[in-house]
């Protein structure tokens, strides 16, 4: 377990990149102080779709870069690219082909938040330097805690959950992966994300 551990963390330093455990959409929309922090985001993709709820109470600078990217269409045919089992989906940079798209200037790391890389959660992707994160996002297939910040070492920044969809994520995440050059991790077939769109 221990060296599955240490792989994972590897792994994830090879990424191009605390909300509590899921919450109902019910509480986190209930008050209007919640809304106004909350921003509801549906991926839609070739298996279905997966329905976002956005903390921008704790995430700010972080929710703010994502609905850029969303609203300006970036994430319309990009793919799922990186699919580990029982840890998690990687996707929002890569094409079909696996080329790299062009981002905007990253930003700056917000993993002290207090959200936690928890079951469900929706985190930014980023390589070692902490503050390299621009339009990659990984979506946790199980609680991966040890990938939050610390006082000593950031982490990986959470800035939001599932709210609907989960059977989505769990079933990218069980897909056939393989190669594709250097990519390591790929699913077989193309797992497509189709639009990302805001609700108003």
């Amino acid at each position: 377990m221990h060296s599955r551990l240490l792989t994972f963390v590897g792994a994830l330093l090879l990424l191009a990149t605390g909300i509590s455990h899921a919450s109902s959409p019910e509480s986190a929309t209930s008050t209007p102080e919640a809304q106004t922090n909350s921003v509801i985001v549906d991926i839609n993709t070739n298996q279905g779709t997966i329905t976002l709820n956005l903390d921008k109470k704790h995430a700010p600078e972080t929710v703010h870069n994502f609905l850029n990217y969303a609203n300006e269409g970036f994430y319309d045919g990009t793919i799922f690219h990186r699919v580990i089992a029982n840890f998690m989906i990687q996707g929002g940079g890569m094409t079909p082909e696996m080329s790299r798209k062009q981002t905007h200037k990253p930003i700056q790391n917000e993993s002290g938040n207090g959200l936690s890389n928890q079951r469900g959660t929706i985190a930014m992707a980023r390589t070692n330097n902490p503050d390299s994160a621009t339009s990659q996002f990984f979506i946790n297939l199980v609680d991966n805690n040890y990938l939050d910040g610390s006082q000593s070492q950031p982490g990986y920044t959470v800035f939001g959950e599932v709210i609907d969809g989960m059977n989505v994520v769990e079933k990218i995440g069980k897909v056939r992966t393989t190669r594709k050059g250097p990519h390591a991790d790929v699913p077989a077939d193309t797992i497509t994300i189709n639009s990302v769109t805001v609700r108003q």
